[in-house]
């Protein structure tokens, strides 16, 4: 909504796009990145890994639906943490939310890089990665309803191009290649691999990440009491079947070891199938980028919003919280979190550490912020159930409070083991949060002065 001249942002979205918002944020996930889980967990430990998150996520989402549905905010989990737990709620919620969503694209963005690298091995993946950074940071000012619509498109072509994938490399399909070595190494399990299985968590959440993204598409939904339930279920639906297959099919296409610790790790199994100059290969690294542009464009989109709706609350600087008066989309938000996100990407002094590559770094600090915005979004819905009972709750979240439950006990194991497995990006992740919590303090009498102007 617009507070006196300033435009507001236009409500236009249908159920079909909201669907492709949530699976097309998420997609990029099962293109590249939750490999890297293979490397310390195995094919087999990984397996056990990703099936507890996704369960974590299942019950997450329905319960969370329950709070999208209550309060259609573009703030989305800033403004449950906030109407829960006060200002304070609200920042942590806010800038967790905003770790995940503007630390997520410059991985993509290396990824992107480094599916062109396979077609053009004389273009630097940093190079390709920025130029998809200015041509859909571009797409998402020009207006709401063409990102939207561009989203619904290139998500459906990354869902065709996962099951032509498993459908080409099928006929490779070994059980005894995926089950080689895949607890941690050995054929067969023993306590030995538990630590690697829980230092996998930050990969398996990354076949997951940013569903809940979704939600900052609210305040632009048509009918979002009706049409968000439906995103949300219909869309975790098919990532878990797409993770499952993908994850499946890739590690039974040969020596699954070659592609753990690598950005393209779909075009690589297929490799092992088709070899060097099938057209099959080249089909998958180019269709193989929509899964990719999808997320990335669907997460600027995503990010874009939530720095709007902060600085509109009055939490970050009023210059971010701009309204393009013919577009009608946050542009000022849309560039600042892409600049960001380049530094991110020409980062690798301070960010590659830990024995890791930039790219998995950079995971693991986004998906950070998404654990510490999962705990806070499920904690506000308890908060939420006892302070307001009265409060309109469209969707009501399924088997409460185990569902909730599970996911916030979940999601603290999560924030428990990354902190002691990353434990230098944990402390990263805890220091810019102290310094923007330096700004929230001081920033009090403005978020005073909002709150007076629009009546809350």
């Amino acid at each position: 909504m617009g507070t006196g001249s300033q435009p507001g942002l236009n409500k236009s979205l249908s159920t079909l796009q909201l669907w492709g918002i949530a699976v097309g944020l998420v997609i990029s996930g099962e293109y590249f990145g939750w490999s890297y889980g293979w490397a310390g967990a195995g094919t087999l430990g990984f397996l056990v890994t990703a099936a507890f998150i996704a369960l974590m996520y299942a019950t997450f989402i329905f319960s969370f639906t329950e709070l999208t549905t209550s309060i259609p905010h573009a703030g989305g989990p800033f403004e449950y943490g906030r109407r829960a737990f006060g200002p304070t709620g609200g920042y942590i919620a806010g800038y967790a939310t905003l770790i995940e969503f503007v630390f997520a694209p410059p991985a993509i963005a290396l990824a992107i890089g480094s599916y062109l690298n396979v077609q053009f091995p004389g273009l630097d993946p940093k190079t390709a990665a920025v130029g998809a950074y200015l041509v859909f940071m571009t797409l998402n000012i020009l207006g709401v309803q063409i990102a939207a619509t561009f989203e619904l498109v290139v998500t459906l072509i990354a869902i065709f191009e996962l099951l032509v994938f498993m459908g080409v490399v099928s006929p490779g399909f070994s059980l005894a290649n995926f089950a080689k070595g895949g607890w941690s190494g050995q054929d067969t399990f023993s306590l030995a691999a538990i630590p690697g299985m829980f230092a996998a968590i930050p990969f398996a959440i990354w076949f997951f990440l940013a569903i809940e993204g979704v939600a900052m598409a609210a305040e632009e939904a048509k009918d979002p009491k009706r049409s968000i339930p439906i995103a949300y279920i219909a869309g975790i639906l098919t990532l878990l079947v797409l993770a499952a297959g993908v994850m499946v099919f890739a590690g039974a296409a040969g020596d699954w070891t070659k592609l753990a610790n690598i950005n393209d790790p779909l075009p690589q199994a297929m490799r092992m199938i088709v070899g060097d100059s099938s057209g099959w290969l080249h089909m998958l690294v180019w269709l193989g980028l929509f899964g990719l542009i999808a997320s990335f464009h669907g997460i600027i989109l995503g990010y874009s919003r939530q720095i709007f709706a902060l600085s509109r609350a009055g939490y970050l600087p009023e210059l971010l919280g701009r309204v393009h008066p013919r577009f009608h989309t946050p542009h000022i938000a849309v560039i600042a979190g892409g600049v960001v996100g380049l530094l991110a990407i020409f980062s690798d002094e301070w960010i590659s550490f830990g024995g890791q590559t930039l790219t998995a770094n950079i995971v693991t600090m986004s998906v950070f912020g998404a654990i510490v915005m999962y705990i806070v979004s499920m904690a506000s819905l308890f908060k939420l159930r006892r302070a307001e009972p009265a409060l309109a709750r469209p969707f009501l979240a399924p088997l409460y409070p185990w569902f909730p439950g599970f996911a916030l006990l979940a999601a603290l194991v999560c924030l428990g083991t990354m902190a002691y497995y990353n434990p230098l990006i944990a402390l990263l992740f805890v220091a810019l949060g102290a310094l923007g919590y330096g700004y929230f303090l001081l920033t009090h009498k403005r978020r005073a002065r909002v709150l007076a102007a629009i009546g809350a």
